[in-house]
């Protein structure tokens, strides 16, 4: 397996060593536009789940940002609950953090249980992009919002379907989605799709 495959699987789902490595590296990308994105949800006192929540900077930043809100996060690699437990170690022993190990296609939550769902740089990595909206559907509230954040690079290198706006857009309002905007800053893409 060459080099960028192994760096690639491992931003996927970090395992061992370079897996660690990877998560701290995660923690550190851009801060700057990840909170631009999260100000897009504009959250008060909600339900907000974090799809692949990495080394748990996301998380971080949504309890900082909206403190009233209840956060909840997934991802299916061991070792990034893990990071994400531990950095985020006094919000999770008080309860004011659940992190779980699942995957998107399987969400551990009942119908209509959430009302904002953050996916940042994660969905080109979902096993089935197409089922796993649906099932991101599922969890949503009626008027709750799915927010998808990346860099178009990624989108365009990860994706061989859905990988522009116009494929994207389309997805969701097959899907049922209401209500679907899309920014862009700095060669990055900010979704916001309305239940």
């Amino acid at each position: 397996m060459k080099i960028t495959d192994q760096l690639v699987q491992q931003c996927k789902e970090p395992k061992g060593l370079l897996g660690i490595i990877m998560i701290r590296i995660m923690n550190v990308m851009d801060v700057g536009l990840n909170k631009w994105a999260l100000m897009q949800i504009n959250c008060t006192d909600d339900k907000i789940l974090d799809i692949g929540c990495g080394g748990g900077q996301t998380v971080y930043m949504l309890s900082k940002m909206y403190p009233k809100s209840n956060i909840f996060a997934i991802d299916y690699s061991e070792a990034a609950v893990k990071t994400t437990i531990k950095k985020n170690k006094r919000k999770v022993k008080d309860g004011d953090l659940i992190i779980s190990q699942a995957s998107v296609s399987k969400i551990p939550f009942g119908d209509n249980f959430f009302n904002y769902i953050t996916a940042i740089r994660t969905h080109y990595f979902w096993p089935n992009l197409k089922q796993d909206i649906k099932e991101v559907f599922r969890v949503l509230n009626k008027g709750g919002k799915l927010m998808i954040f990346s860099e178009l690079y990624k989108i365009d290198y990860h994706m061989k379907q859905y990988n522009t706006n116009n494929l994207l857009r389309q997805l969701l309002k097959d899907t049922g989605f209401e209500s679907i905007e899309i920014y862009e800053k700095n060669q990055c893409i900010c979704v916001i799709a309305e239940k």
